[in-house]
């Protein structure tokens, strides 16, 4: 990372008012700002039971053929979740992660290293990736595809970087309905709790001001990097003319998302040593049993268009 810039997490207002102007400077900004409680945010973790859920969506968009890549390429990585849980899951021998965040390109070096795997990083645009052609057999990336302003121009980088017959696999992206109905959810959830632990019997659950405010700030941020929704079907035609052959698309989430999000807000909306591990136990088992239920019985019978995220996976041409 020689020469790269330095993470930004503290941007001042001229910076931030600058970025609603400019998404790549806005990503950066609010990625910066996020690196270092990113994990605690998203309960992200290195453990058995993300290695199981990164390895469950790229089983679900790709199979198993192909385990492991030799050398692969995370685009957007953030702090590394899903390259890393994948290396820790055998799909993956070697790793690269690249963020057009510093900071986050930092944690993710910093993960790595602390789970003694060989990862490298660099400071990178998707749009022009600092790789020589035919680098990687392998790029993936989970909730990235959806902050990139062209994507047209990243799907030929995508393809640039892969060697002849190279995989990518990309999940976790919102779909247009998904997207409706999690993001009014949210919103409901936040009044609610917000204004709920305003009553007295109640304070002691309510997160002081000044960080209900920087949550509003950041979110407020958030929905400038958050630049596209998908249609599946349009979202196959875009890989597809970038060149690449054997592109599928693939839904899921849809009662796990409507239990999910409003539990994420409610988590951001209340002091966390409120919450102990029986609620975290609780809310992940019901999202698994959830889950469960759209995989085996909702996916079966409900247009893919109605879940919530989207997987992607597709081929260079030999």
């Amino acid at each position: 990372m020689a020469g790269d810039p330095a993470p930004n997490p503290h941007a001042t207002a001229e910076e931030v008012a600058a970025a609603y102007d400019d998404p790549k400077l806005a990503n950066v900004l609010y990625h910066d700002w996020e690196a270092g409680t990113y994990d605690e945010k998203w309960s992200i973790s290195y453990d058995e039971r993300c290695i199981e859920y990164a390895t469950g969506r790229f089983r679900t968009a790709a199979g198993e053929q192909g385990w492991p890549y030799e050398d692969a390429m995370e685009l957007g990585c953030g702090t590394g979740f899903f390259l890393l849980n994948l290396m820790q899951g055998g799909v993956i021998k070697k790793g690269h992660v690249t963020d057009l965040s510093p900071g986050m390109v930092q944690v993710a070096l910093r993960n790595a290293e602390a789970l003694g795997l060989d990862v490298e990083g660099r400071v990178a645009d998707a749009e022009r990736l600092p790789y020589d052609d035919e680098s990687f057999d392998l790029v993936v990336g989970h909730a990235v595809l959806h902050h990139i302003p062209d994507l047209p121009a990243a799907f030929r980088e995508i393809r640039r970087v892969l060697k002849p017959g190279g995989r990518f696999v990309f999940a976790g992206e919102p779909t247009k309905v998904g997207d409706w109905y999690a993001r009014r959810l949210g919103r409901v959830t936040w009044w609610l709790t917000t204004n709920v632990t305003k009553l007295e019997p109640l304070r002691e659950w309510r997160r002081p001001q000044e960080e209900l405010d920087e949550s509003s700030r950041a979110a407020a941020l958030e929905a400038v990097v958050d630049l596209h929704t998908f249609d599946p079907t349009e979202l196959e035609a875009l890989a597809g003319d970038a060149g690449m052959v054997e592109v599928r698309a693939s839904t899921e989430e849809l009662s796990a998302a409507l239990f999910g999000w409003p539990v994420r807000t409610f988590e951001a909306a209340v002091p966390r040593e409120k919450l102990g591990f029986g609620w975290a136990m609780f809310a992940y088992r019901t999202w698994q049993r959830l889950s469960w239920l759209d995989e085996r019985v909702l996916r079966k019978v409900l247009p893919r268009e109605l879940f919530y995220n989207v997987l992607i996976t597709g081929r260079k041409p030999f």
